[in-house]
């Protein structure tokens, strides 16, 4: 019952699982967690569509259908189910393919990247027609661009709608609609669903705390099991900045900021659920889809984790060290993660660490926590932003000029991305080799960060370290795992490997 392989986009992946009926079936009477998100099963004969994990009573095998994507099952007329809330699960590798262009398309429309744009707008940050754009969408999804960012944002004001305790009218502001009247048009006619209606009895069966603070939100995200929370925790809490971050033995917290707007959020990791509790602040509420998001990619909910073991089991070298539950830790932003890569370049990690946190200290901004009284197990600064670094003459890091210079010059390459509105996933991490300072490593750890799930960073030491500790022989001539051997997972093999020198007391 493992998942197979990403399917590429045509209108076969998008209206019919790829996994076989006999495994959907098993799944979805046995109630597996595992395969939540990789399918959605139609049932006829209510005009419901379900996620793996439905606590209602299974329908009859007669009466079902299986869809690779919640867009193919609302494309067949049915609606989301109130008790399951397909909008929730985990994202679906069903989404991967050959179309990079749409591919590209979807992930930001997905992230709330469209915002209040133009369809030619958005078309011209892809750099491709508006009519290219359409017809590659009618093509391989059988939907406009804009119906299919209708779709995202109904499914996720039905999340608020059913899990925070929001005016309907704060909802379809958040959700991106330009008006209540448009929201409720469009929700009723893709969910099959009043707002109000369901508004009303969603806070009949909420928990009071919901609502934890003004300016806060409190949602639940999912994820596939096994999900190896330990792993994930120790990552953070060895490169931890105080002040940034707060982790404690179930939660991660840590201050963000997002095209002007700023905030913070805590994860608490429920395993019983599958999932993390986000309790959320943020200035900006209409970047509140975008922020969630990120959340998620940081925390890499939607990985299939199955697939990446089974994959890297295969090489004898590795086998010995692979565990279930494997998770990228991410990084808010990709300037964060440059900046760290480069003062961590040639020294060790104590120093790195102590740079990091003074480059903190120096150039970050308090993150105003208002009245709040129960703030101190909260973040307290923001990183510091692209402009702050680049006018600072950083004579407070202790080291070379040509560095403090590489991240000056960072700093300005950034934000020159962040005027032409480069999302977090159009990051061109290879234009940064233009930049004196700035190397393959730092490159490629820059992205790892950022949640590429194929960074194998051979030239490392510490990966080289692991191989030689993990290799009867040694290290030779050549390395006993090469990057197509761990394609397309080779950040996952990275992390394997320094996670098996953490386990070293000598290392």
């Amino acid at each position: 019952m493992t998942p197979g392989a990403a399917q590429p986009f045509d209108r076969s992946t998008l209206n019919k699982s790829a996994l076989p009926q006999s495994v959907c079936n098993k799944a979805r009477l046995a109630r597996d967690a595992r395969f939540d998100g990789l399918f959605f099963t139609g049932v006829r004969t209510t005009g419901i569509f379900c996620r793996s994990i439905c606590p209602a009573t299974p329908s009859k095998e007669t009466n079902v259908t299986y869809y690779a994507t919640a867009l193919g099952a609302a494309q067949a007329g049915l609606r989301p189910c109130l008790r399951c809330r397909p909008e929730a699960a985990p994202g679906s590798p069903a989404w991967r393919g050959t179309e990079t262009t749409l591919i590209r398309a979807v992930r930001m429309i997905d992230d709330g990247e469209w915002g209040g744009q133009s369809l030619p707008q958005f078309a011209e940050r892809l750099g491709v027609s508006d009519r290219y754009l359409r017809k590659l969408f009618q093509q391989h999804l059988g939907t406009s661009p804009k119906k299919y960012v209708n779709f995202r944002r109904a499914l996720f004001a039905k999340q608020l709608l059913q899990q925070t305790t929001l005016a309907v009218t704060e909802v379809a502001s958040i959700a991106g609609f330009g008006s209540t009247r448009r929201f409720n048009t469009v929700f009723a006619e893709l969910m099959g669903l009043n707002p109000r209606q369901l508004r009303r009895s969603a806070v009949k069966k909420m928990s009071p705390n919901l609502r934890l603070e003004r300016g806060t939100l409190a949602l639940f995200l999912s994820y596939r099991p096994p999900y190896d929370w330990a792993a994930v925790r120790e990552f953070y809490r060895a490169r931890q900045i105080a002040g940034l971050e707060v982790l404690s033995d179930n939660s991660y917290s840590r201050s963000f900021s997002y095209q002007g707007c700023v905030g913070w959020f805590t994860a608490s990791h429920r395993p019983d659920k599958n999932g993390f509790g986000i309790e959320l602040a943020l200035s900006e509420p209409q970047h509140t889809l975008a922020v969630v998001q990120q959340i998620r990619r940081l925390l890499d909910l939607d990985a299939d984790t199955k697939a990446i073991s089974r994959h890297l089991a295969g090489n004898a070298v590795l086998a010995p060290i692979v565990r279930k539950g494997l998770r990228l830790p991410g990084m808010w932003a990709a300037f964060e993660a440059g900046t760290r890569a480069i003062l961590g370049q040639q020294v060790s990690v104590k120093v790195a660490h102590n740079m990091v946190t003074r480059l903190v200290n120096e150039l970050g901004v308090p993150l105003n926590q208002g009245d709040n009284k129960s703030a101190d197990n909260r973040p307290t600064i923001l990183f510091p932003e692209p402009a702050a670094v680049a006018r600072s003459k950083l004579e407070f890091l202790a080291m070379p000029d040509k560095r403090r210079q590489a991240l000056r010059l960072l700093a300005r390459h950034v934000m020159g991305d962040e005027n032409r509105q480069t999302s977090v996933r159009q990051t061109a991490f290879e234009d940064w080799l233009g930049i004196p300072g700035i190397g393959p490593w730092t490159v490629q750890y820059a992205a790892f960060r950022m949640g590429d799930p194929d960074i194998f960073l051979l030239g490392d030491l510490g990966v080289k370290n692991a191989l030689k500790k993990l290799s009867p022989g040694g290290l030779e001539l050549q390395s006993p795992v090469s990057v197509e051997d761990v394609s397309p997972w080779g950040s996952y093999a990275t992390l394997l490997l320094w996670e098996s020198l953490s386990a070293d007391p000598q290392r």
